[in-house]
Formats: C-alpha cells, sequence, structure tokens
C-alpha cells in the first residue's frame, strides 16, 4: 500500500533535479575553441618583492598539468584566451606570541583579482575582484635556526589559488 507512493518519490527524485547539486566537471567550462591561453605576468599592486611571478608561474604550471588539450603562452598575441591578475592585497599580521612577546606565528592573506577574456569574441568569460587565500607560517625560536617562512608560505598560497582558478576555467565558469 505504501509502496507504490515511495516508488514513485524515489522514481521523481531519479528524474528531476531538486536540490542544484552538480557533479564536479559538469559546470559550463572554457569554450572548445579556446586552445591556447595567455596568462602575462600578474601585476603586483602590493609591491610585494616577486609575489606576481609566483602567482604567475603557479598558474601556468596547473594549467599545463591539467589542461590537457591547453597549451598556455605570456604573449596575448598569439593565444584565444587571457588571464589577466593583479596582486591586490598581501596581509601578515602576527596572531600568536612567544613567553617574551615576540610573534612567531604570522596569518599571511593574499587577495588577487583575475579577469579571463576571450579574446576572439571580445567577451569576459569569468572576472572575480578578490579572490582571498589565506595560510600562515612560523619563525623558529632558535636564532641559530632562523629561516624565513613567508617565501615558502607565498609559494604555497599561489598553489592554492592556481589550483582553485584553473579548477574554475576548466570545470565551471
Amino acid at each position: 500500500m505504501l509502496i507504490k507512493p515511495v516508488l514513485a518519490a524515489i522514481a521523481l527524485s531519479l528524474i528531476v533535479d531538486v536540490c542544484g547539486y552538480k557533479p564536479a566537471g559538469k559546470g559550463k567550462s572554457l569554450p572548445a575553441d579556446i586552445k591556447v591561453i595567455a596568462v602575462p605576468i600578474f601585476r603586483n599592486s602590493v609591491l610585494q618583492y616577486r609575489i606576481e611571478q609566483r602567482f604567475t608561474q603557479a598558474v601556468m604550471e596547473e594549467i599545463l598539468k591539467r589542461g590537457r588539450r591547453l597549451k598556455v603562452t605570456t604573449n596575448p598575441d598569439a593565444a584565444d584566451a587571457e588571464l589577466d591578475g593583479d596582486i591586490v592585497g598581501f596581509r601578515a599580521p602576527g596572531s600568536i606570541l612567544d613567553d617574551q612577546g615576540r610573534t612567531r606565528v604570522w596569518d599571511l592573506r593574499i587577495d588577487v583579482s583575475v579577469t579571463l577574456r576571450d579574446l576572439k569574441r571580445h567577451t569576459v568569460l569569468y572576472q572575480n575582484p578578490r579572490m582571498s587565500f589565506s595560510g600562515e607560517y612560523e619563525l623558529s625560536s632558535d636564532p641559530k635556526s632562523f629561516f624565513n617562512e613567508e617565501n615558502p608560505a607565498v609559494d604555497r598560497i599561489a598553489k592554492d589559488f592556481a589550483q582553485a582558478i584553473v579548477t574554475t576555467i576548466l570545470e565551471g565558469l
């Protein structure tokens, strides 16, 4: 007696997409005619040493690693699409102090503005004025083993950013 309504509800739920969930890789992706993406060196609006080079390199490596049908260049004249980036925010406030009151752990936050343009159609495919990524780094309390951990932390954040933006480009604009 209750079996028919339950079976009908199950069949209806399998036919109709009611929750808005989409499996990864099923979003609107990059147009098929885009074969070459230009990734010019990102702008560095925060004047943090070489940060734009780290982010640009991380994005290019991630595209080459995951975008098997895509080629990457730094020259927009030789590309079908262009990914422009600008490092617009860099904050590294101290968050944990040691017994002497010195900062030992810093929270690092980097904000990036990105725009992906289709150069053939002269349209914007994706734009986000402030993608925020964060991490932390710690300094040793022993001065003999001092090593500035900020640069490796920036590299980790650049890699996280590259993975996020390439996933957005390839799997769901």
